[in-house]
């Protein structure tokens, strides 16, 4: 599969969360929030948290689970992009939460994890 393909899946995966998490009763405030250090797919709040969302998608699990890919560095990455988050918008007293959703493109499947990992936050 060439990068574009993979950008277009990717990007359709992100519509699909986008779509399930207004679903669920979300708000989304930013996707694809980036800055020199890199990206948060979805930036959303529930009820109780400001949430950074992980969006990963596949076509199956054939190679192992999409929320197998959000390893430790890249767990650092979205911690350290959503500090910055956090700063531009000063929202330093609220609680956040990181998730990470599955999109499967063969079946259309949506795995929600919720509080997925903690964070390395510092600010």
């Amino acid at each position: 599969m060439s990068k574009r393909d993979n950008k277009a899946k990717g990007k359709c995966g992100e519509e699909i969360a986008c779509a399930y998490l207004k679903k669920a009763g979300y708000d989304i405030f930013h996707k694809n929030f980036s800055t020199r250090l890199g990206e948060l797919d979805i930036v959303a709040a529930d009820s109780s948290a400001l949430v950074f969302i992980e969006v990963k998608t596949r076509l199956n699990d054939e190679f192992g689970t999409p929320a197998e890919a959000v390893d430790y560095r890249k767990r650092r990455k979205i911690s350290e992009v959503a500090a910055q988050y956090i700063k531009k918008y000063r929202y330093f007293d609220v609680p956040v939460r990181f998730d990470v959703i599955e999109v499967y493109i063969e079946d259309g499947t949506v795995n929600h994890i919720v509080n997925a990992f903690d964070s390395f936050l510092r600010y």
